[in-house]
């Protein structure tokens, strides 16, 4: 009687590393040479697979850029309550700053909104994934500043997520300039008092 064939132990494993050593080598090739000179043949080289390991996984240059960053973008940014929503604001600019300065991410994105003015699958899938990223993280800073008091129950939380990340984004990854503590803490003051108001 034949027996099945059992996957060695460990196969696993070795599958979902050699995944993650492929999304690695995706998003470093994209820093590098953007994606319109991506390559296969590039990502299997630097992942140090073959071209079937990649296949097996996503069938074209196009699904595996668009999974891979989707699934970056789209990550959830842990924003704890810090009591007051000066702290919050605070917080979040920090971390949203330091992604954007982080050097594949300061490549990555120019080049992958670029490509999304001139591929609508890019464009939605950026959308989607940071629309519903954004929509979170204003959901719940807001949430937690009307529920202490802070901003009036009808702030939109969408417009408060854009008032924060618009500037910054302008500031780093388009302008290309550093934003100083004394930037940010008029910022933080501008933003305050618009939400208040608005």
């Amino acid at each position: 009687m034949a027996t099945a064939k059992r996957a060695p132990a460990g196969a696993a494993v070795l599958r979902t590393d050699i995944t993650v050593a492929i999304r690695d080598a995706v998003m470093y090739e994209l820093a590098e040479v953007g994606y319109g000179r991506l390559s296969i043949e590039a990502v299997a080289r630097r992942a140090g697979v073959g071209k079937t390991a990649i296949y097996r996984r996503w069938s074209n240059k196009l699904e595996m850029v668009l999974e891979i960053v989707s699934d970056v973008a789209g990550r959830s940014v842990p924003l704890p309550d810090t009591g007051s929503f000066a702290g919050d604001l605070q917080l979040i600019m920090m971390i949203v700053s330091r992604a954007l300065q982080h050097r594949i991410a300061s490549q990555i994105i120019p080049d992958l909104m670029a490509e999304a003015a001139r591929n609508p699958q890019i464009a939605e899938t950026l959308q989607t994934a940071l629309r519903t990223h954004q929509q979170a993280v204003g959901e719940k800073l807001v949430g937690q500043a009307v529920a202490r008091g802070e901003l009036p129950a009808d702030t939109d939380p969408d417009v408060a997520v854009d008032l924060i990340l618009g500037p910054l984004y302008w500031r780093l990854a388009v302008s290309r300039s550093k934003p100083d503590p004394e930037y940010l803490e008029k910022l933080m003051t501008a933003v305050t008092a618009a939400l208040r108001h608005s």
